[in-house]
């Protein structure tokens, strides 16, 4: 009894023994209690810290500056401290009849004025037409400006106009995104204004007093990849250089050179623009995309501090007039929203041109009609 007592003790000794050991084993497996939840919050934290650095934009390549493209046009200083570089076309200011600040569409800079490169020099001459295009902040050699809103446009259009000595009165006109500029001048400076025109503008497709129907229709006409893009540079800003620079998908077919938003005849219209462009199509980029491009899509489609049918007329007294021409095949600006913005404002003289694109005011002779219409009321 005792001998086997003795045996069974020796037994229990050993199992005892290789269970300690076992729990050592299962234990130097396992992790320090609590590791998992520091490991997924460094995760957490290095995601967070990657997809901030992706969505900042670098900073802009300033005119002027050590890293910066130098300053070869003609410049103002502003009253903030920024420059605006402008070109002077036409007759000489202090002789002109007419004077005239065109503002130029997206992608765009000072050198793209085509209703003043275009304009007949016998039209030019006979009525003194003076033209002055600058580059909008950001664009070309202009200063970027952070601070821009869609009032701001207006006031350094205004500043230029002072600085240049135009008078207490002069004209505008816009195209495309610059035609958009236009509603912010007959809102904000229209005390400065002798008239305007407006070419294929731009549309805010979240602009009050639009019949909610409509607006969603003609938004669902663009590009599936604009309208993606657009959403972004309205609901979420920041996100918008992210969104234009990620290959992951497209980006604004504009800024990504695609002619899938042109029509047919702005198709045929391309050799003619490709010929008459003097200067590389790099140069309204040239301070880097965000400032310039991407930042016109958060002004242009952002959230406005008024709506363009809400304004009142700028002459009631027929001093001047306000004329919007469009195309009806025009892919970029629905024409349908163009048409109802124009039956909202009765005192808007509309053009619509059949068959035209958005590219027509590089068609033959449509300088010469639009700026005799606006400075002489000729059709």
């Amino acid at each position: 009894m005792a001998g086997g007592g003795g045996v069974n003790r020796k037994i229990s000794a050993a199992s005892a023994r290789a269970r300690t050991r076992r729990a050592k084993q299962n234990n130097s497996s396992k992790l320090p209690s609590g590791i998992f939840t520091k490991i997924l919050l460094l995760l957490s934290v290095g995601i967070l810290a990657w997809a901030y650095q992706a969505i900042q934009p670098p900073p802009p390549k300033t005119c002027g500056t050590l890293d910066g493209p130098p300053v070869m046009a003609s410049r103002i200083k502003l009253k903030d401290g920024r420059h605006l570089a402008y070109k002077e076309h036409g007759v000489p200011r202090d002789t002109a009849n007419y004077k005239i600040v065109f503002i130029h569409g997206f992608d765009c800079c000072r050198h793209d004025a085509i209703v003043a490169d275009a304009l007949s020099p016998e039209l030019v001459e006979a009525l003194g037409v003076y033209i002055v295009s600058f580059d909008r902040p950001g664009y070309g050699e202009s200063d970027p400006n952070p601070k821009q809103t869609v009032e701001s446009m207006a006031l350094d259009i205004e500043e230029l106009a002072d600085q240049l000595g135009l008078g207490s009165r002069f004209y505008v006109i816009g195209f495309s995104m610059g035609g958009q500029v236009v509603w912010s001048c007959l809102k904000y400076i229209p005390h400065r204004l002798a008239g305007a025109t407006l070419i294929a503008p731009a549309i805010n497709y979240w602009w009050s007093g639009f019949p909610a129907n409509l607006s969603s229709e003609a938004y669902q006409q663009q590009l599936r990849q604009d309208q993606w893009a657009l959403r972004v540079s309205h609901y979420a800003p920041w996100l918008t250089y992210w969104w234009n620079s990620q290959k992951w998908f497209p980006s604004f077919s504009i800024i990504a050179y695609s002619t899938d938003v042109l029509s047919s005849e702005d198709k045929k219209l391309l050799p003619h623009i490709a010929s008459t462009r003097k200067h590389p199509a790099s140069l309204a980029r040239q301070q880097g995309e965000y400032e310039s491009l991407h930042r016109d899509l958060i002004i242009g489609f952002g959230t406005w501090e008024f709506s363009p049918m809400d304004l009142d007329n700028p002459f009631p007294h027929n001093e001047g007039t306000v004329h919007l021409w469009q195309g009806d095949e025009d892919l970029l600006v629905p024409v349908a929203l163009q048409r109802y913005i124009a039956q909202q404002l009765p005192w808007i003289h509309y053009h619509e041109l059949p068959g035209a694109g958005h590219m027509f005011p590089y068609a033959d002779v449509m300088p010469d009609k639009m700026v005799k219409a606006l400075l002489v009321g000729e059709n």
